[in-house]
């Protein structure tokens, strides 16, 4: 529910300035504030925490590595990887409770890979993605986050929900920001540098 209103309110603000940009004049003398139409994966990638961590972890390690390695780093999901560096799937904190808390299984004798969501099933993200395309593909899989691949297939990141709510936020406010200063006559031009 709040994640549907925030995309809501995204396609609403973004559809509004639109329409509003192109009824501004262009060409004013005046300092103008300007804002960026759409935020994509790679800009909240950026500013996630998991940008400049070691979010893998090899697929032949124990579930009790990747746990540790969740603690330690206080995030919700790693990407797994073969003893080559490429991506086998992901491997989150509600794989451990339903695949090994709740079967009884021990962390210490199971492996990453026999818990975790492999490949062909997996969705991910690409850096030129919306914000509101990636919030669309978790709620639809109800998952909390997406590993980010470049157009070459490579692993190059992971991106939560929380890193797309705070950049939705964000441009929100940047928005809210530039139509208030036009509504003030301070000037502001939408979608332009």
């Amino acid at each position: 529910p709040f994640h549907h209103f925030l995309i809501m309110l995204s396609r609403l603000t973004t559809s509004f300035a639109l329409r509003a940009s192109r009824s501004l004049a262009v060409g004013s003398s005046r300092s103008m504030t300007t804002i960026q139409q759409v935020a994509t994966a790679d800009e909240a990638w950026k500013k996630s925490c998991f940008s400049g961590m070691d979010f893998t972890i090899n697929d032949e390690e124990t579930v009790y590595d990747a746990v540790q390695k969740l603690a330690g780093f206080n995030i919700g999901c790693l990407v797994t990887v073969d003893n080559d560096g490429n991506m086998t799937g992901v491997v989150s904190e509600r794989d451990y409770v339903c695949k090994i808390a709740l079967l009884g299984r021990t962390s210490k004798e199971t492996m990453v890979k026999q818990i975790s969501t492999k490949v062909p099933n997996l969705v991910t993200a690409k850096p030129t993605d919306t914000v509101e395309d990636c919030m669309a593909r978790m709620l639809t899989k109800d998952i909390r986050h997406l590993p980010l691949v470049s157009e070459e297939g490579k692993v190059m990141g992971m991106i939560s929900i929380k890193d797309l709510v705070k950049t939705l936020v964000l441009e929100k406010e940047q928005t809210i920001k530039v139509l208030s200063d036009f509504a003030l006559g301070k000037g502001g031009v939408l979608g332009s540098e």
